[in-house]
């Protein structure tokens, strides 16, 4: 009996023990492989991201900065710094000094770190991506939002199209309280909790005792697709009176393929019969080349296609009916060019406020821990214009109210508003 007993023991821990060895090897499919930094490491990632400012900063003279006497400022900071997350503090309070967009330090403990990756692509990093990507993902744990703090709090900023989030009843303008009991952080809130639920208390309102739990089920999100999706996921018909308009939130704009989803469902997609478009800019990233502003300003013939028995269509790869666009303080770089051309050629009002003011060509930097420097390396003039620093300014101004917002977006129905008024800007005119 004891023999028995102890081969069911051995049996059983056998069990254990691979079940455990299966959930590592399955976790370290997509949890990239990154150590916690100690001194002297964090001195050395510190001293790797001033020189690569150093050697890579657009501007020879650094904004008038002192850079070397700036690298002394800050060491005796470093040195006291007992984290990654400390450094990043001091790193970025360093990078502030420039003056300049596009200059910031990540770590792999924020969204924004992946979604640089799955927007520059990872080619350009040979050895040292594949060190903390062994499997060449970068997917990351999430449920798909954007926030914001202020004045201490966190509230959502944006929810993206057909995440997570936009699946709960989650809402813009929502201060988050804790996830499970525990303070929000953006990744480690939800890693190792994909498919399950997560409860988050939210306030809704100003009334501090009105508080409600929302379940959201986290998931891997994939940056290189993510984006696409929903920008194809918040495509809609709005019916306002007698009149059908569309509606697509580019979250990113970097990279062809976003134009070419919003060629197709303009030319034979769900856009293609409304009767006016709002293209909604705000918030995510920036990337867009002046030429997606050929879509409403170049001349391109019409084509008719004939089908065997006689039906008719035309494909117009212009548009030429109205259009507005959406931007806010997160529209920023390549968004704030369309916005600016949008002005200068008149082709639609831009509306909302003010732009992020953040228009020069960023570069990533993998560092040695595995962190990425975001750094400005090319400066940027529009037609002369310098808009870094500067921005563009809405035709039609509509404050947006973040703090408990409830999901209004006055933004966008001023939007709404333009379009289907009875008499159209001459600007927007077919």
């Amino acid at each position: 009996m004891r023999i028995i007993k102890f081969l069911r023991n051995c049996i059983h821990l056998t069990i254990v023990l691979v079940t455990i060895l299966g959930f590592f090897l399955l976790s370290s499919t997509f949890l990239p492989v990154f150590s916690e930094l100690k001194q002297p490491q964090l001195a050395t990632v510190f001293d790797e991201a001033w020189k690569t400012v150093n050697d890579n900063f657009f501007d020879p003279k650094f904004n008038g900065l002192d850079w070397k006497a700036t690298q002394k400022k800050y060491q005796p900071l470093v040195k006291k710094a007992k984290s990654i997350q400390e450094l990043a503090t001091i790193v970025n309070q360093m990078l502030a000094e420039l003056k300049t967009s596009h200059t910031q330090f990540y770590t792999q403990q924020q969204p924004a770190y992946y979604q640089l990756l799955g927007i520059f692509g990872t080619d350009g990093f040979g050895q040292k991506f594949k060190k903390f990507f062994p499997d060449g993902n970068i997917n990351y744990a999430g449920i798909g939002i954007f926030t914001q703090d202020i004045g201490n709090r966190t509230f959502i900023s944006g929810i993206i199209d057909g995440s997570p989030a936009a699946k709960s009843d989650l809402k813009v303008g929502d201060r988050i309280l804790n996830v499970d009991g525990n303070s929000y952080q953006a990744i480690q809130s939800f890693a190792g909790k994909e498919g399950k639920e997560v409860k988050l208390s939210i306030q809704r309102t100003s009334d501090e005792k009105n508080l409600q739990t929302v379940t959201v089920i986290p998931q891997q999100l994939d940056p290189k697709k993510m984006f696409l999706e929903a920008m194809e996921q918040s495509i809609e018909i709005i019916k306002r009176g007698d009149r059908q308009i569309g509606y697509i939130h580019i979250w990113s704009y970097a990279g062809q393929q976003y134009q070419s989803l919003l060629l197709d469902e303009l030319t034979f997609g769900k856009l293609r019969s409304a009767d006016a478009l709002i293209l909604d800019l705000r918030d995510g990233w920036g990337g867009a080349s002046p030429s997606y502003l050929n879509i409403f300003t170049g001349k391109v013939p019409t084509l008719t296609r004939i089908l065997r028995d006689g039906n008719k269509s035309d494909l117009d790869y212009q548009w030429k009916k109205p259009v507005v666009m959406l931007v806010n303080q997160g529209s920023r770089s390549g968004k704030e060019i369309l916005a600016y051309g949008f002005q200068q050629y008149q082709i639609g009002p831009v509306i909302g406020t003010k732009t992020a003011a953040a228009v020069v060509g960023g570069s990533p930097f993998l560092l040695s821990d595995g962190s990425l420097l975001y750094l400005a390396v090319v400066d940027i003039k529009v037609n002369g214009d310098r808009l870094e620093g500067k921005g563009v300014t809405p035709d039609i101004e509509v404050p947006f109210s973040l703090p408990y917002a409830q999901g209004a977006d006055p933004q966008k129905e001023k939007a709404i508003e333009v379009l289907t008024a009875n008499s159209l800007p001459k600007s927007i005119r077919n």
